[in-house]
């Protein structure tokens, strides 16, 4: 099977190649004979064609990759193509936050479907934020409170006393914070919050299980696929590789299995082929992260995997059964 491939995603001239789950993809693609392209998702267009769907195009170049650090990529010329007639695959993995941009451009790639694939399924995307779709599994979640009103959250930390602050959209482990006990900054922090985002703020107590690590557990097309224990760096409690944490090679500890089991047909179901879940301390699930997954170089650096070409055997067959 030869697939037309489109990745939307961030510039290729700006990724690690060394860690980059988006690149890893691409890389397996090609060595698999599919012919791949690369696009913006700011060059996303819909117009209207005298059909409900319309037509959805990008400004992309066909593209070859190579792990050559500094030159890991050529691209031919960039054209506008039609990702209806032009293309068989759309990779949705440009990276968070997940904001207006990033839904407006699921809504319009949902439009593809019967035609194009494209993974993750983006209506499923919309319907499953990272730290909300996570509260369909708050039987494995630590105490958790999404509010906004400073009276609950003052009560919340009072009851548990040192507690993590986060944007109910971040990623990355971007603009989490620590307070200690006495919760004195909960107010000034809230206040910060407040300007920056419109939606209310996740708070959870402070899981000193976090020093045992935070596990990268990827599932491919709801199966477990490999996974990581993430550890923070120095002077830090965040343990994101982004954020200067170290990885290590992890096996699942059973309620960890269990966690998987209890969510892998859910995510079959809705088409998210690619999902990346965090449980810190071995039993505490934190995130399910379907808009742009990570870690999969990492996990196979260290068990001789290639969760990448697993991946493309699950798109590759729900291409050939849609």
């Amino acid at each position: 099977m030869t697939l037309r491939v489109a990745v939307q995603m961030d510039p290729l001239e700006s990724i690690k190649i060394a860690g980059d789950s988006s690149f890893a993809l691409m890389l397996a693609a090609q060595e698999r004979g599919h012919e791949v392209w690369h696009y913006d998702v700011a060059s996303l267009a819909w117009q209207s064609d005298g059909t409900p769907a319309g037509q959805i195009t990008a400004h992309a170049a066909p593209v070859k990759v190579q792990r050559v650090e500094g030159a890991h990529f050529t691209a031919g010329e960039r054209r506008r193509i039609d990702l209806a007639r032009d293309i068989d695959v759309v990779l949705m993995r440009q990276d968070p936050p997940f904001h207006l941009g990033y839904i407006s451009a699921a809504f319009l790639l949902d439009r593809l479907k019967g035609t194009t694939l494209v993974v993750n399924d983006p209506r499923e995307v919309v319907n499953a934020p990272e730290k909300m779709f996570v509260l369909d599994y708050a039987r494995f979640m630590p105490p958790t409170m999404i509010a906004r009103h400073l009276d609950d959250l003052k009560t919340f930390q009072r009851e548990h006393g040192s507690v993590v602050v986060k944007p109910l959209h971040g990623n990355g482990g971007k603009a989490i914070f620590r307070l200690d006990e006495s919760g004195t900054n909960l107010s000034a922090l809230s206040e910060v919050f407040d300007l920056t985002w419109p939606e209310p703020h996740m708070l959870q107590p402070f899981l000193p299980e976090v020093a045992e690590g935070d596990k990268r557990i990827v599932l491919v097309d709801g199966e477990f696929a490999g996974a990581i224990n993430r550890f923070p760096g120095e002077g830090e409690f965040r343990s994101n590789l982004a954020q200067g944490g170290h990885a290590e090679a992890a096996t699942l500890t059973p309620r960890e299995e269990e966690i998987c089991a209890a969510m892998g047909p859910e995510l079959k179901k809705r088409g998210l082929v690619f999902v990346g879940i965090d449980v810190i301390g071995g039993k505490w699930l934190t995130e399910i992260n379907v808009t742009s997954p990570t870690g999969i170089v990492a996990i196979d650096r260290f068990n001789g995997t290639d969760t990448a070409s697993l991946i493309w055997e699950a798109i590759e067959r729900r291409y050939a059964d849609q």
